[in-house]
């Protein structure tokens, strides 16, 4: 009997000894895991910020290529449609981040043009100012290109635009955010600032058979304040906000001097 309870005791203890010892490496087991989830979250935070950072370099870096690229297209385009070529090409570099955003390398669609009613071509879904909105697919981007004309050419709102002086881009580029192209009030200043920045209206003098004039400080969109003027007047030209021109030039007040160089882009 009493080796019985003593068989029974020494079971019980290895019994006891088992669970704790299958808890512990239980507990092992879980800390492992989780120090695995850890490290594999800040690789792939590690990734994704090393990803984000070498696309915004070959962004940069792409530019050029892009305008050296499409510069032909947008020159034809403008001779067929009166449509400046810096326009075209500082538009196809905004909306397709220069050929390099999701968007434009599944549909080669280089301007943002959405399906609209009666489009019958191809179609993909991506969120833009709404969630899973409908986008044009082109097969090649020289047709995103001409479908850019046609959409302009053909709607009402943008007919104003072709009374401008023939290579007027400022106008265009303001002309294009009042009739509804983008929302983002920033868009004509963004769209001045490529051009300037990149000599884009060279590719206009060329179609127009004029010399081509470099505008001074090409990397940075200013204006020279004239009588008249005031930071109402020029943010409304400009699509920014008087809070926006007076955060870029550092500015405490609203008073401003005929011949002061305001900075409108960053």
């Amino acid at each position: 009997m009493k080796l019985k309870y003593f068989l029974i005791g020494v079971f019980t203890i290895s019994l006891l000894v088992s669970c704790k010892s299958k808890k512990k490496l239980a507990e092992k087991a879980e800390n492992i895991r989780k120090e695995m989830v850890i490290k594999s979250s800040k690789d792939t935070l590690s990734n994704s910020i090393s990803n984000t950072t070498a696309g915004n370099s070959t962004i940069k870096n792409t530019t050029l290529a892009y305008i050296e690229t499409f510069k032909d297209a947008a020159m034809n385009e403008m001779r067929v449609y009166e449509i400046p070529a810096s326009i075209t090409l500082a538009q196809g570099i905004l909306e397709s981040s220069s050929g390099n955003s999701q968007l434009t390398k599944n549909s080669n669609n280089h301007f943002g043009i959405k399906c609209h009613k009666g489009w019958e071509g191809g179609k993909i879904y991506h969120d833009d100012d709404e969630k899973g909105e409908c986008f044009r697919v082109y097969d090649d981007p020289a047709n995103s290109f001409r479908d850019h004309s046609l959409f302009l050419t053909s709607r009402s709102r943008y007919s104003k635009l072709f009374k401008f002086k023939k290579g007027d881009y400022v106008k265009w580029a303001k002309g294009l955010s009042e009739a509804g192209y983008a929302t983002d009030r920033r868009y004509p200043a963004k769209l001045i600032a490529l051009i300037e920045k990149y000599d884009l209206h060279k590719y206009d003098t060329e179609v127009l058979g004029k010399p081509f004039e470099i505008v001074p400080d090409a990397n940075t969109f200013n204006h020279i304040v004239i009588k008249g003027d005031t930071l109402y007047s020029i943010s409304r030209k400009y699509g920014l906000s008087v809070d926006e021109l007076k955060k870029l030039n550092g500015l405490n007040s609203n008073d401003i001097s005929i011949g002061q160089t305001l900075i409108l882009s960053e």
